[in-house]
């Protein structure tokens, strides 16, 4: 039996890059080099039929550690709440004050790149507290 070495996801999206770029910011992820033949992702979007400019973006984890994102265009918006999201792990290995300084400052740094606080769920027996925020395009995450 093969096993799964590596996981990409994707995120449905209205601006695959704009949300795409909000990602990098959050994650320290970059956009990944061009295909060979192309001196930049612009010249890719230009060689596509103009239905399909636009339509994907990527960024990847620099260390190579992390999942690659992939954002695809999609006609409809969103109306549910997300059945998969991310964690953020802003708080990871802290804990009482010093976490809950860690995960407010964060939530601060993500309210400027355009990311919007939806409420802090306080601790439960199962786990920390988190706070529940929602990405550019209203996709549900966790900082925890």
């Amino acid at each position: 039996m093969t096993s799964v070495r590596e996981v990409q996801v994707t995120f449905d999206s209205a601006e695959p890059e704009r949300l795409a770029r909000f990602w990098c910011e959050v994650l320290g992820y970059v956009v990944p080099p061009p295909p060979p033949g192309f001196g930049s992702w612009e010249e890719v979007d230009a060689s596509l039929p103009p239905e399909q400019q636009g339509s994907a973006y990527a960024c990847v984890d620099p260390t190579g550690q992390g999942p690659r994102l992939f954002f695809q265009r999609v006609p409809e918006g969103k109306t549910v709440k997300n059945r998969v999201h991310l964690d953020v792990r802003a708080g990871s290995g802290l804990v009482g004050d010093e976490r809950l300084a860690a995960l407010e400052a964060e939530q601060r740094r993500l309210e400027a790149l355009g990311a919007t606080h939806v409420r802090t769920m306080p601790a439960d027996g199962f786990d920390e507290s988190c706070i529940v925020m929602q990405d550019v395009e209203g996709n549900e995450f966790c900082l925890d």
